[in-house]
């Protein structure tokens, strides 16, 4: 996972660690190459297999960063218990 971290770092693509995943943000040849240099790194380092589930959306019509999206929740959030 480290080694992971570590190489979607180099390429300067936003990421947020989870406890069950990592949210990647960056355009599409610059988050996938970088994964696909992550399982070659984790299979050089012993691990035969190396499963990644993967959610990917595009959007068109307007930009909106991760932190867009949680900034609008907590809005939402703060809305209730004002």
């Amino acid at each position: 996972m480290a080694a992971c971290v570590w190489i979607l770092e180099e390429a300067a693509l936003e990421i947020e660690l989870l406890a069950y995943g990592t949210n990647i943000e960056g355009e599409w040849d610059a988050v996938f190459v970088p994964m696909k240099r992550c399982h070659e790194v984790l299979h050089a380092m012993g691990a035969p297999r190396n499963p990644t589930n993967l959610s990917a959306g595009t959007r068109t019509y307007r930009d909106q960063s991760m932190q867009d999206k949680i900034t609008s929740v907590q809005k939402i959030l703060a809305r209730k218990t004002a």
